[in-house]
């Protein structure tokens, strides 16, 4: 089937020129921030859920497992959906069933409701990340480019860190429900630019390939269960375990060989993986969602449990990542504008999380807030380095129409990267706790029994216990504090292991050319 694409532009000029262009972003980065928000906004609240729900932990577990599997399985048909009826349609509608989902996320009244509502959420905001990029580069002409993946990226890496602030604030101020009802307020505004200027790609009707994405489904689907339930069932000691395995090992295998051998069209277009740019760019979005989410989901818990900090507190004490990714988002976008070698800035970022990771490797209990804030913010620097020249890399050889499967295809591995990264390090979190509390409680049991005088002990043996009881406790957090640091040292080992890849890249000097991201099929 003919693929419909884009006249050649010789001039500076966007593929779907708009009116307004400013109004219009505003509408599409209001409808993404929602989305991206919605990913840990509703995790400060699970305890309040699950009082008020009446369910057990396991049960409550599905509040988040559910949202996630849901998006992460109908991201995929994004492209497709797309040229089937209208980007603009999609997004529109993907919006809109957001914002309803969320209403009815606040109206749930038993765990059963929530988990239904909260996987109709994640697959209705799956399409709009991906969408909401791709209409970015749309509405923009090359040159601006760059800038506009600056604007967006802050969406992309500000959400997750205000997510728990706005979570707390809402959920101790008024009542956790407001978590998903804020939604709707900002979601209608969205929904008013969307339909008032949002432009659209011309619908083509292409034949859905549902084996194939039933394949990806199922690998992606028994992935997701697997890495978010892993430690519930106790990873590979559970038959559940092997049955996820069992299932991903299948379904990537047959996939492969259908995609590779089926001559109808797939359901992700073949001229994507034929580019070597876009290729490594996948491969670094594994790396920055893994680096980046997992660190996210070490913080928050380690600064309330070990230092005592407020939901409120450790949001404000995070918020300075957020401020280095704004700074060099900005900075990295003009530097691409100017000619700056894409490769240069991707290393570089990665050389200052690295520097980063070092710094928090050296953490302790007695670490203050400015050792804290600092090397936050230099870890914002570097992945602000490294989100705007790779996406600007990835997209600046591929053709427009091929932008929302691109779009989708970057943004899945940027949440499985980010999926796997969190639940190996929640993993390793809990057997090194375990280990290293093993070892400490070895080391005082043997220095302190000869300074303990076992016949006081006996007269008073409730203070004894409570001495013991205390010791026990300290060393707990003391376990804690080295669990979170070997986890810091495999993250910096992680960042230095990701530069190579930016040598497989293409030089990239400055933004594209309209020639180049225009390039006729």
């Amino acid at each position: 089937m003919p693929v419909a694409v884009s006249p050649p532009q010789l001039a500076d000029v966007a593929a779907l020129p708009v009116r307004n262009t400013m109004f219009v972003v505003v509408g599409i980065m209001t409808a993404s921030l929602l989305q991206i928000l919605d990913t840990t906004i509703a995790n400060v609240a699970i305890p309040h859920m699950q009082a008020a729900l009446g369910a057990t932990p396991d049960e409550i577990s599905w509040v988040l497992t559910s949202y996630i599997v849901a998006s992460a399985v109908a991201m995929p048909m994004t492209g497709w959906l797309a040229d089937r009826v209208g980007s603009r349609r999609l997004f529109i509608l993907s919006t809109a069933g957001f914002v309803i989902a969320s209403m009815l996320c606040g109206m749930a009244q038993n765990i059963t409701e929530m988990v239904l509502f909260r996987a109709l959420q994640g697959a209705s905001g799956a399409f709009i990340s991906p969408l909401s990029q791709a209409a970015m580069l749309d509405i923009n002409k090359p040159s601006r480019q760059p800038q506009m993946m600056a604007v967006w990226g802050m969406g992309v890496m500000i959400g997750p860190i205000l997510g728990p602030i706005i979570g707390g604030t809402l959920t101790e101020n008024w009542n956790w429900r407001w978590c998903f009802y804020v939604n709707v307020p900002l979601g209608a505004l969205a929904l008013f630019i969307l339909i008032a200027r949002l432009p659209s790609r011309p619908i083509e009707k292409k034949r859905f390939d549902m084996f194939g994405f039933a394949m990806i489904a199922i690998a992606i689907g028994a992935l997701q269960l697997l890495l978010d339930r892993g430690n519930q069932i106790d990873w590979f000691d559970s038959l559940e375990a092997w049955i996820y395995v069992a299932a991903i090992v299948s379904a990537v295998w047959i996939g492969a060989i259908h995609f590779t051998t089926t001559k109808q069209p797939t359901l992700f277009n073949p001229a994507l993986f034929a580019n070597s740019n876009f290729l490594v760019a996948l491969m670094f979005m594994i790396a920055l969602g893994v680096v980046m989410f997992a660190t996210m989901a070490l913080l928050p818990p380690m600064l309330q449990r070990l230092f005592g900090y407020s939901v409120i507190d450790t949001g404000w004490v995070l918020m300075p990542r957020g401020v280095g990714t704004l700074i060099s988002m900005q900075i990295s976008g003009l530097l691409v504008r100017r000619g700056v070698d894409a490769r240069v800035l991707v290393v570089t970022g990665f050389v200052l999380a690295t520097l980063s990771f070092w710094q928090m490797s050296a953490f302790s209990l007695g670490t203050d807030q400015y050792h804290i804030v600092l090397s936050g913010l230099i870890q914002g620097l570097g992945m602000g380095l490294v989100f705007i020249p790779l996406n600007t890399v990835a997209f600046a050889t591929l053709e427009p129409y091929l932008r929302t499967e691109g779009s989708s295809l970057l943004n899945l591995f940027r949440s499985l990267g980010a999926s796997v990264g969190i639940s190996i390090t929640t993993a390793l979190l809990a057997r090194n706790l375990q280990q290293s509390h093993s070892d400490l409680a070895s080391h005082v049991t043997a220095s302190v029994t000869d300074l303990i005088d076992f016949s006081t002990v006996d007269r008073f043996q409730q203070l004894g216990t409570t001495a013991m009881s205390m010791v026990d406790a300290e060393v707990n957090r003391q376990a804690a504090m080295i669990a979170y640091i070997d986890n810091f040292h495999l993250m910096m080992w992680l960042s230095v292991m990701a530069m190579p890849l930016a040598l497989l890249l293409r030089a990239s000097r400055g933004a594209p050319s309209a020639s180049q991201a225009d390039i006729p099929h």
